[in-house]
């Protein structure tokens, strides 16, 4: 580790240099490359300097423990106890830091939650998760702003699309795809039985357009009338919009704008990003040495959780997490969860690394 953080600070030296470079500050791109990749070695640099003024305390409070007599060997010893746990923080902290930073931590999410087993009451519980992750994104500061959305007879959601805009919603709620399950006894049983239904959510970060070019002329673009709530506007003009991209035959829809190129603008977003998702995917999938983590796989096959309303509990299946709250989680409380996960996951890139 010591090796490889010598080679973080002498990048960073590198850049300190380049940065103030004329050839570097007259190329706009370049600049701004460089900048972005010193201020994200900063904060490593910065801890391992204050580590190496630790180790250095240490060698000397060390050799001044064998040096000197009785009378200050106990006030060494306890000065040693206390330099020992700083540096083993700072170890930790630095063993967090040069974990490789996912790319997309600080992206926009785009959401997509989908009823699957369980008909009516799979689309009622669809609607608690999507007012769940609002309640969420609420919590740390973040805008939702819904793009599709098909409302179920209930008042559920057979499906919702919806962005989350903010300070790096990715980086949390990229663990949130797969099947969520939820087991109780739904409003259409008149007979009290509880049963057990499952939707389905998909996380992708929002791409840039720099990052997936789109040729027009591999779109189709239908236009059509938007159903259900919104009033009579919706159903009167052809604002809906459906994109289909011919190449992969991915196809996307957007309603919930009563303009038309609003929805059109939106529907490209959602396009944008599962193009990203999916180049993504094919790349991870031809690298023989791809990092399959057990915490952040994103199948919409694989059940992630489950809700229990008999009991109160929600059960995190990837990490054995159980947890009596299910109320405060469905009000929006999901970083108990979310920190567990993270850890999880940053200890299995640590044994990688």
């Amino acid at each position: 580790m010591l090796e490889k953080l010598q080679e973080i600070e002498n990048k960073y030296n590198e850049l300190e240099k380049a940065l103030a470079d004329p050839e570097v500050l007259s190329d706009q791109n370049a600049y701004r490359e460089y900048a972005k990749e010193y201020s994200d070695l900063a904060p490593i640099v910065s801890t391992f300097h204050k580590y190496k003024k630790i180790i250095k305390e240490i060698e000397d409070t060390e050799a001044l423990l064998e040096s000197e007599g009785d009378e200050f060997a106990e006030l060494a010893r306890d000065e040693l106890e206390l330099l020992y746990k700083q540096r083993d923080t700072l170890e930790n902290q630095l063993k967090i830091l040069i974990i490789p930073k996912d790319p997309n931590d600080e992206k926009n999410v785009i959401m997509e939650i989908r009823k699957a087993a369980g008909g009516e009451e799979a689309g009622l519980f669809a609607g608690d998760l999507f007012r769940m992750y609002g309640r969420y994104a609420e919590k740390h500061g973040w805008k939702v702003d819904i793009y599709d959305s098909h409302p179920s007879d209930l008042g559920g959601f057979d499906k919702i699309v919806f962005s989350v805009e903010g300070k790096g919603p990715y980086s949390r709620l990229k663990y949130e795809g797969g099947v969520h399950r939820v087991q109780r006894v739904p409003v259409t049983e008149s007979s009290g039985r509880k049963h057990t239904s499952t939707v389905t959510v998909a996380v992708l970060p929002e791409a840039e357009e720099i990052e997936v070019e789109i040729d027009p002329e591999d779109l189709r673009i239908d236009y059509y009338r938007s159903s259900g709530p919104g009033g009579q506007h919706v159903n009167k003009t052809d604002s809906a919009v459906r994109i289909t991209h011919i190449p992969t035959g991915l196809v996307v829809s957007c309603q919930d704008e009563k303009s038309q190129h609003k929805n059109k603008a939106k529907a490209m977003k959602i396009l944008r990003s599962r193009l990203l998702e999916q180049m993504t995917a094919e790349q991870d999938a031809e690298r023989a040495s791809a990092r399959k983590s057990m915490v952040k796989s994103g199948e919409r096959s694989e059940k992630i959780r489950t809700y229990n309303f008999y009991e109160r509990r929600v059960s995190e299946h990837r990490i054995s997490l159980t947890l009596h709250q299910l109320d405060a989680i469905m009000d929006g409380d999901l970083d108990p969860i979310i920190d567990e996960l993270i850890t999880v996951d940053q200890a299995e890139q640590l044994k990688e690394l």
